[in-house]
């Protein structure tokens, strides 16, 4: 059996810290990440790496952010807080998140490397940017980006 990767165990302990210092609230979503890597791990039968656990806290974030709009439209702020709250401790465990120009920097070597010119090279741009923003930005954001750059 292979070594866990870094970020695995850095959510390993702060799953201790979050124990010992009685943070119910951290515990939890802390917990909930855990359970969510071992499904994957489980079900694919795999031991996931790094980028992996990135994609994964990835999504998590985005089922956050979804639901933290629904549940303002619903006036559910009861549930919304909780869901700010899952979504401020998985963002701990997220690298430092691009900035605009950063963006902008890797939307315009993209395009400048796959010599694309219109909206059916949008494939391939992503496919070059996604794996550089996974974790670091909203790809919903950056395809639209890239949308409006190519459009």
């Amino acid at each position: 059996m292979s070594e866990a990767s870094p970020l695995k165990q850095s959510l390993k302990a702060a799953q201790k810290d979050a124990m010992r210092a009685r943070d119910k609230q951290r515990l939890g979503t802390i917990r909930l990440i855990l359970a969510e890597l071992k499904r994957v791990e489980v079900d694919e039968r795999i031991e996931l790496d790094d980028s992996r656990i990135l994609a994964i806290l990835d999504k998590m974030q985005k089922q956050r952010r979804d639901s933290i709009a629904q549940f303002d439209e619903a006036g559910r702020d009861d549930l919304s807080e909780v869901e700010r709250n899952e979504l401020e401790v998985i963002k701990t465990f997220l690298p430092a998140q691009l900035t605009d120009q950063e963006i902008d920097q890797l939307i315009e070597q993209a395009i400048s490397k796959t010599g694309a010119d219109s909206m059916q090279a949008m494939g391939k741009v992503m496919g070059i940017i996604k794996p550089q923003a996974q974790g670091r930005a909203d790809i919903a954001t950056i395809s639209k980006r890239i949308k409006a750059r190519l459009g």
